[in-house]
């Protein structure tokens, strides 16, 4: 028996890394699961590995910064599993650059389209379908970067907004029975690989997939605008944005009086250290 008998997932970046892990690990428990990829041949290897292992799967190719691709992934595992009860948005791009070089709009329009709008079309579409059954979850891939990781400022806004994105449709959606969180991940990955730091000692994709079957399982029903970041086997949530108090009033607030006040009664947090961006 596994935790995801019955239940039919969609799964974006799913021909390599993280998401091939997801694919495999939720099938391994039971789950139907629409494999996406951009690239046919990953998708087509990931849903035959999954087939081959006795699970039960499909392959859909197309990009999930197409708005119209991504109804129609989602309406796809209805079609074919009878049932939408999970969305992983894990589909991303990455790239490095400093600041004063990072001037290819191409490039950048590329990763905000795939980063940002990906997963907003495909949230979009499966919170219709899942808002009508009163049920589902979603789980969204961020990443430390959220919090700022250096020669990387276009993928680290696009995770930041993946996770606002966590943060306004678990409000919005529970009320309807459904269920949104992200994970932040640590593992090698391409994305990792063509990081100039990356950590080859970093754990395999395969680590993290418990954590995403967990939470599209009835173990983490009571779980929702949540981070949960796993990285080399350290476990833990995420801190939300909130404001520093002192919170401080004045009617009206002189430069010379901000100046003061920022320098002797706000509490200004330091930079994370970059070892919590990888």
């Amino acid at each position: 028996m596994g935790f995801l008998d019955g239940r039919a997932v969609v799964i974006t970046g799913a021909g390599r890394g993280l998401g091939r892990a997801f694919a495999r690990h939720a099938a391994g428990n039971g789950a139907a699961v629409v494999v996406n990829d951009v690239d046919a041949e990953p998708a087509c290897e990931t849903a035959a590995a999954i087939v081959a292992d006795g699970g039960t799967a499909v392959a859909s190719v197309g990009s999930v910064a197409d708005a119209g691709y991504a109804r129609s992934l989602i309406s796809l595992c209805g079609k074919r599993f009878g049932s939408l009860d999970g969305l992983v948005n894990n589909a991303a791009v990455g790239y490095h650059a400093p600041p004063w070089e990072d001037d290819d709009p191409e490039r950048t329009r590329v990763l905000v389209e795939t980063n940002v709008l990906g997963p907003l079309h495909c949230g979009t579409a499966a919170a219709k379908v899942m808002c009508a059954q009163g049920r589902g979850v979603i789980v969204n891939v961020t990443s430390g970067a959220m919090i700022g990781q250096r020669c990387a400022a276009a993928y680290s806004a696009s995770k930041g907004a993946v996770a606002s994105m966590t943060y306004s449709w678990a409000g919005d959606l529970a009320e309807h029975g459904v269920r949104v969180n992200a994970v932040s991940p640590i593992a090698w990955t391409r994305l990792m690989a063509a990081d100039p730091k990356g950590n080859p000692d970093a754990p395999p994709p395969e680590r993290v997939a418990p954590l995403v079957t967990y939470l599209l399982s009835d173990l983490s029903a009571g779980v929702t605008g949540q981070v949960l970041r796993l990285a080399d086997g350290h476990l833990h949530a995420v801190r939300q944005p909130a404001i520093i108090r002192p919170v401080l009033h004045r009617e009206t607030w002189t430069v010379e009086e901000i100046a003061a006040a920022v320098g002797s009664e706000l509490v200004l947090e330091s930079p994370p250290r970059e070892r919590w961006t990888l």
